[in-house]
Order: C-alpha cells, then sequence, then structure tokens
C-alpha cells in the first residue's frame, strides 16, 4: 500500500473542497480548506518524503499556472487530472507529469468514448494514463459520474470492464464521490470490490479520516490497493499527521 498525495487547486489556490458540490450552478461550493502557500510548497514537501504517484488536480478553470508550478517543482513526481483532452495531454507530460488523469473526456453523454481513448493512448501512450473511475452507487450497483460529478453515466464499475478498461492505462483512480471531502469513512464494500477487481496498480480516494481507518482500509484491501487522504490530513487543515499517515504507510 502507497500514500498518494494530492495537490487540489480551485481558483489558482490550493484548497479541500467537498467535490460533489462541484458543478451545480445554484449551489455553493464547500470549502473544507483554503492554504496560505502555493502549489510548490505542497510539491516540494510530497518530493522531499520520496512520495510518487501524487495528483494535481484542476478543479475548473484559472489553475494552469499553479499546475505547472507544481510539475516544475516536482518533475517525473506528480500526475495531474481535470479538463485534460487528446488535444492538451502531451503539453502536461511534456512540463513533467507522469501521467494524465481523465475522466469526463472519455466519458461524456453518459457513456465511454472508445474513440476519444484511444486518441489519448495515440497522443501520449498508455504508460502515461490513468483512468479515474470515480463511481456513486445506483440501484446495488457502481456507476461512473463524469461532469464534476453531477451526472451519472451507463458504465458499470465491475469485474469485467476493470478488465476491459485497465487495457488502455496504467493506472486506476477511484473517487468514493459519496464520501469524498467529508470525513465520515470510507464505502468499505467498494474498497473490497475494487481489491477482488483491479490488476493495476488503484488508488482509493473518499473518506479515510484516521489511522484506525488506514489500518482497516489496508486489511479491506489486503494491501492490493494505494490510498489518497486530503481534508482529514493537518496539511489541509484536518486532525489526522501527515507525517504520521507517510510513516504508518511505509511500513505497509
Amino acid at each position: 500500500m502507497e500514500f498518494r498525495p494530492c495537490i487540489d487547486l480551485h481558483d489558482g489556490k490550493v484548497k479541500q473542497i467537498v467535490g460533489s458540490t462541484l458543478g451545480y450552478q445554484d449551489k455553493s461550493v464547500v470549502e473544507n480548506f483554503i492554504s496560505d502557500y502555493d502549489a510548490a510548497y505542497y510539491a516540494e514537501m510530497f518530493k522531499k518524503d520520496g512520495l510518487t504517484g501524487g495528483h494535481v488536480i484542476m478543479l475548473g478553470t484559472g489553475n494552469e499556472e499553479a499546475a505547472f508550478l507544481a510539475l516544475k517543482t516536482y518533475p517525473n513526481g506528480l500526475q495531474i487530472g481535470g479538463g485534460i483532452t487528446d488535444e492538451n495531454a502531451k503539453k502536461y507530460i511534456d512540463a513533467g507529469a507522469t501521467h494524465i488523469i481523465v475522466t469526463s473526456f472519455i466519458f461524456h453523454d453518459g457513456k465511454l468514448d472508445m474513440e476519444r481513448l484511444e486518441k489519448l493512448v495515440q497522443k501520449v501512450g498508455k504508460e502515461h494514463i490513468v483512468i479515474d473511475l470515480s463511481c456513486r452507487k445506483r440501484d446495488g450497483k457502481w456507476f461512473v459520474v463524469t461532469d464534476k460529478w453531477t451526472k451519472f453515466s451507463d458504465f458499470e464499475v465491475n469485474e469485467a470492464s476493470i478488465s476491459e478498461i485497465e487495457q488502455y492505462c496504467d493506472e486506476l483512480l477511484i473517487h468514493a464521490v459519496d464520501v469524498e471531502g467529508k470525513r465520515s469513512g470510507m464505502q468499505e464494500e467498494l474498497v473490497q470490490d475494487l481489491a477482488l477487481w483491479t490488476s493495476i496498480p488503484t488508488t482509493y480516494a473518499g473518506g479515510v479520516r484516521s489511522l484506525e481507518d488506514l489500518q482497516k482500509f489496508n486489511n479491506l484491501s489486503k494491501g492490493r490497493l494505494h490510498v489518497t487522504i486530503g481534508s482529514a490530513l493537518d496539511i489541509f487543515g484536518g486532525d489526522l499527521s501527515y507525517r504520521k499517515v507517510v510513516s504508518f504507510c511505509e511500513t505497509k
């Protein structure tokens, strides 16, 4: 199990927000934390601690400058997502990102667009692609949600679909949308399912809030999944020690 750190960017600042509140014109974005430090500060921290596979997520427009600053600070140490397409993917790889992360570009109109996915593979190679299968449960099944997590797709996340989509990427990133950013505990069933279904490096995000949760996560996933933690960490305004998380994961 690896700890994968994150740098979430919103309006050019490092923030922790409740992701499921994005994308609605009639609702305010719920912000858990706004940092006094820039993206380079966190990138340098993760670099010093030897953490790889962390993700920089651009939540909306106005975040490119901050994102490029993070990539420049920690070249070949971070992944990047948010508004990635086949047209702009290569510039982020060229700027130092190890991978680009995609959801809405390849899932649109409620369906997986294989033509777009294949174009992306042609542009940067599957070895540089992380597919984000962030999902919600509906009728007892997991479905990918897109457009800032406001719309259900018809893509069911299960063993068969994961086996197919793994052929087009190097890693998977999966947010448990209903608990992400809420510090309310992980979706244990999803963790168990993903540990059984995935065969490539897969990072789970959502709800982990304590060292006890981390231990439970490791037990449920049998060490097969990586984990990211945002709002719960003390470096992002929470109560969970970032330093203790790094130390814990180094022993697993």
